[in-house]
């Protein structure tokens, strides 16, 4: 790890070595493009000590051959890396009440370590979401819901007095979203009662764009849920600076492989505001 030692930090600003609980960077693995091994194998040789997650996103781990993933998987883990099996756990209610547990036992047999729950794209009640956390941890791995901040009309809890066992009319579902953080927050703090590792929020309506951060959202979250809980979806660059300036290096962010070295060298606050001038301009045309 010698060749590492022009990063300079301040000792109580640094984060610990890997595996770590808060400053995780978690990257994204084959979705857009195609990711092959050998550039998997470049990105963590040369950077593996700042990458501490690789996530199958938009369930692109359902098109891939399983021998090619359990290759993947292998290879992260040499490099102290965990794998997480992104967000396709929604797809699987529809095969019947045995298919979350059957794939809790095929990502073990892949080597994933991470299964992310998407609350949204389930739909599903709340006290299935839980039982869903409970078989994750159950069957030994690491549980990550992922929440976004706004919600189907017909899921908003209703705030009329009702006497307690009395039938309740099941509200028709709608088309119209809702944004409610209070919401989001309850239903992250009880996954976290259930043995939850990390909420995942959602960058839609929330952090998608450096310009229109929601940094009410982001605050309150953070404050309910602590930044060693969170982890935020960092779409570009801009977006990983604002929330490294905001919170510091030891905010939890998801990012494109081609941001690691980028989002790193914004942890190390060794490079001042013009970084590009040390990376120069042709890493960012990557």
């Amino acid at each position: 790890m010698a060749g590492y030692r022009w990063k300079t930090f301040f000792e109580e600003e640094d984060r610990p070595e890997k595996p770590r609980r808060f400053g995780v960077t978690e990257m994204r693995g084959p979705h857009f493009s195609l990711l092959s091994q050998n550039h998997l194998q470049d990105v963590f040789e040369s950077m593996g000590q700042f990458v501490d997650g690789l996530k199958f996103a938009g369930g692109s781990h359902s098109l891939i051959p399983k021998s090619y993933i359990k290759e993947v998987t292998e290879m992260a883990h040499k490099h102290n890396v965990y794998v997480s099996s992104g967000d396709w756990a929604e797809h699987l209610p529809r095969k019947g009440p045995s298919a979350f547990q059957d794939y809790i036992e095929e990502c073990k047999r892949l080597g994933i370590d991470t299964i992310e729950i998407d609350a949204g794209s389930l739909g599903v009640p709340e006290d299935v979401l839980l039982r869903y956390v409970r078989l994750v941890k159950s069957g030994g791995l690491r549980a990550k819901p992922l929440f976004a901040v706004k919600f189907n009309k017909s899921d908003i809890p209703s705030k009329r007095d009702r006497a307690f066992g009395s039938y309740v009319v099941p509200t028709p579902r709608t088309s119209e979203l809702v944004e409610d953080v209070d919401l989001l927050i309850r239903k992250a703090e009880r996954c976290l009662e259930a043995g939850a590792d990390m909420i995942m929020i959602d960058a839609d309506g929330v952090c998608r764009q450096a310009d229109s951060m929601r940094a009410d959202i982001i605050a309150k979250v953070v404050s309910r849920l602590g930044l060693e809980k969170t982890m935020f979806e960092a779409s570009n660059p801009k977006t990983s600076e604002w929330f490294i300036k905001q919170y510091g290096p030891r905010v939890n962010l998801f990012v494109d492989h081609s941001q690691v070295m980028d989002l790193e060298c914004l942890r190390g606050r060794n490079l001042g505001r013009d970084h590009a001038s040390v990376l120069g301009s042709s890493y960012f045309l990557l």
